[in-house]
């Protein structure tokens, strides 16, 4: 069982699973098209699903399983469990409790599809679900007939420990900014460290995209001031896509407004580069003017990281997590980190309001002491 990448002659692109002998798996296939196209869900949601299924799907195959009856083990299956090597008390887990949180969501909802296209009995939901009848919800929460409000809780999961934010601290930014070799480059890394933009929606900003006027009210954008629109678009030739469907402004400070300003007058310099749509072309290497793959976002960061001497690489998600570390340190409600970094549930915000136990020491420094306080009252 594999993932693989699917391009439709319309130019979408989806991922799905096949089998050993390259077979399309049916079930997770009609899954991830709907996961894709009926859902409007982004081309890597359907990726991390299809590793995540295939990664099932060949323990079931080497178990003896099937998806459809995961507790029955065959004759095979139990010679195949028979012969393998499990790790005993004491070994490293060879799957963090996070990535088999995820392989298990994947899999539920790939059941539950097909329970509802017909491809599998109803009797599988209640062993990945149980009922839960919210007795103590408000009144506000039941139906208008006044009856309870029901919801289903995952029978299987593990526990997740909190753990910190893995952002980029505010020196490992300013290095990669001095190591950056291009303009261009500097305005990639302001783009996430100080606007929290992801990589497939940083390659995927055109110049309409970009309302740097003190008014944008002549260009028919009731937006004030500097910021920039992320919006979700089909078909970009760099496989750049804005995850959320929901477009947002967001807000660009004085630094990110001159990196862009220093950006187009190096674009401007380089014959051929001028004439794309697109924010971010290539400058130095590959088809001039074309759009920056996301894919090569990391690839810069990786060689900046290396000459600025950082132990490890920053990611771009590392970038982005420091823009809203930044921002809820600064005060910022959970609403506003959300709307900002483009989160759907405010619960996707919830780790940004843990600061790093540095910010914490300052924080606790700036409460004046009983001595100040008497002082002050005298």
């Amino acid at each position: 069982m594999r993932a693989f990448p699917v391009r439709l002659p319309s130019g979408a692109r989806y991922w799905t699973v096949l089998d050993e002998d390259l077979a399309v798996v049916a079930v997770a296939d009609g899954f991830l098209r709907q996961v894709r196209f009926g859902r409007d869900g982004a081309e890597s949601t359907t990726k991390s699903y299809a590793h995540s299924i295939a990664l099932f799907l060949r323990w079931c195959g080497r178990t003896g399983r099937t998806w459809q009856a995961g507790a029955d083990v065959s004759r095979a299956g139990a010679d195949a469990l028979a012969g393998a090597v499990i790790a005993g008390p004491g070994a490293a887990p060879a799957r963090s409790a996070r990535r088999i949180n995820g392989v298990l969501t994947a899999v539920r909802s790939m059941v539950v599809h097909a329970v509802a296209a017909g491809q599998a009995g109803g009797d599988l939901l209640p062993l990945l679900y149980e009922v839960a009848d919210d007795r103590d919800l408000p009144a506000a929460a039941r139906d208008a007939d006044g009856r309870m409000a029901w919801r289903l809780r995952a029978r299987h999961r593990l526990h997740e420990p909190e753990r910190p934010v893995d952002r980029a601290s505010d020196e490992q930014i300013v290095a990669l900014l001095k190591a950056c070799r291009s303009a261009r480059d500097r305005l990639i890394v302001l783009l996430m460290a100080r606007a929290g933009l992801r990589r497939g929606e940083l390659c995927g900003l055109r110049r309409s995209d970009v309302h740097l006027l003190a008014d944008s009210r002549p260009l028919g954008c009731g937006v004030a001031r500097a910021h920039l629109h992320v919006v979700r678009r089909e078909g970009n030739p760099n496989g750049a896509w804005a995850k959320s469907r929901r477009q947002r402004a967001v807000p660009l400070d004085f630094l990110v407004v001159q990196a862009f300003d220093t950006y187009e007058l190096e674009r401007m310099s380089v014959p051929g580069a001028t004439a794309s749509d697109f924010v971010l072309v290539n400058l130095f290497r590959g088809v001039i003017g074309a759009p920056v793959r996301p894919d090569a976002v990391g690839e810069l960061l990786a060689a900046a990281s290396r000459r600025a001497g950082l132990a490890t690489a920053v990611t771009p998600h590392q970038l982005r997590h420091a823009f809203g570390s930044n921002a809820a340190d600064a005060g910022c409600g959970i609403d506003v980190v959300a709307d900002l970094l483009g989160h759907i549930s405010v619960s996707s915000s919830q780790v940004y309001l843990h600061p790093d136990p540095g910010r914490l020491r300052a924080a606790v420094d700036r409460v004046p002491s009983p001595r100040e306080l008497a002082k002050a009252g005298s």
